[in-house]
C-alpha cells in the first residue's frame, strides 16, 4: 500500500521532495528541472512497482512460480527503463 500511496502523490505532480537525488539538489539546480513532469513520470513507475509487488504476493497466495517470475522480471525491467529514460536526453530539464 505505501507504493500505491506514493504513486498517487507523485502522479498529482507533487512530492518531489520524496524523490531521492532530487531533494539533495541546490535550489538553483532544482529550478532547471520540470518538477511536475518528473513527479508524474516517477508516479507511473511506482504504479508499475506496485503491480509487480502485487504479482509477487499473488504468487505466494496461489502457490504459482509463474507470477513470481513475471513480477521480478517486470520490476527489473521497470528499474532499467526508469534509469535509462531519466538519464538520457535531458528529458526533464527546462531549456
Amino acid at each position: 500500500m505505501p507504493f500505491l500511496i506514493f504513486a498517487l502523490v507523485l502522479s498529482s505532480g507533487k512530492g518531489a521532495a520524496l524523490l531521492a537525488g532530487y531533494n539533495t539538489l541546490s535550489e538553483e539546480d532544482k529550478a532547471n528541472y520540470d518538477e511536475p513532469a518528473l513527479c508524474r513520470f516517477m508516479g507511473k513507475i511506482m504504479y508499475g512497482v506496485f503491480f509487480s509487488l502485487i504479482l509477487m504476493g499473488a504468487s505466494d497466495m496461489l502457490d504459482s512460480l509463474v507470477f513470481l517470475i513475471v513480477g521480478i522480471v517486470l520490476l527489473l525491467l521497470l528499474i532499467v527503463f526508469a534509469i535509462l529514460y531519466t538519464n538520457s536526453g535531458n528529458r526533464f530539464k527546462i531549456t
